[in-house]
């Protein structure tokens, strides 16, 4: 699908803000509603929006501690790779999990709510799942950064940011 200005101005402010209406999406983007209505629905189909969330503050809601766990596989079977992954997905409170180069296999971002939350996941879950063989975490002291949007401008074609 060829993204032109317009595109890029509507996926921005969806970014920002998903819970615009689509009447007030339009007015911010310089169409009427009906034509961006069928510009959202396009991107929508297309698979450029892939879902509408609500962001929420974790340490409003008790989840105070942010880990990032290197873990280490005893072997890189596809097999073991897919258990593995089925597993992460299965957890709640891993939130990201990336297949990585380097030292370890995974890397992945764990909210819990304290550090004896944090214990019970890595020795009764995380340790216990098939073909882990070493586990690393690091404790976040300060989020410096989030960023849920894309940096769209800088991944625009220059076709696309007239």
């Amino acid at each position: 699908m060829h993204l032109d200005a317009i595109d890029m101005r509507i996926l921005s402010e969806i970014q920002e803000d998903a819970s615009l209406t689509n009447a007030e999406l339009a007015a911010r983007v310089g169409l009427s509603a009906s034509p961006c209505l069928a510009r959202v629905r396009a991107l929508d189909e297309a698979g450029i929006i892939t879902r509408r969330v609500a962001l929420l503050d974790p340490v409003m809601l008790g989840a105070d501690v942010s880990v990032f766990i290197q873990v280490t596989l005893e072997k890189q079977t596809e097999a073991l790779l897919d258990v593995f992954e089925a597993a992460m997905a299965r957890f709640p409170e891993v939130m990201e999990c990336y297949l990585m180069t380097g030292d370890s296999d995974y890397l992945l971002r764990v909210v819990v709510r304290d550090t004896v939350a944090l214990q019970h996941f890595i020795v009764d879950r995380l340790s216990k799942t098939r073909g882990v063989a070493n586990i690393r975490s690091s404790f976040a002291l300060k989020q410096v950064k989030y960023k849920t949007a894309l940096p769209l401008e800088a991944l625009a074609t220059p076709r696309t940011r007239r």
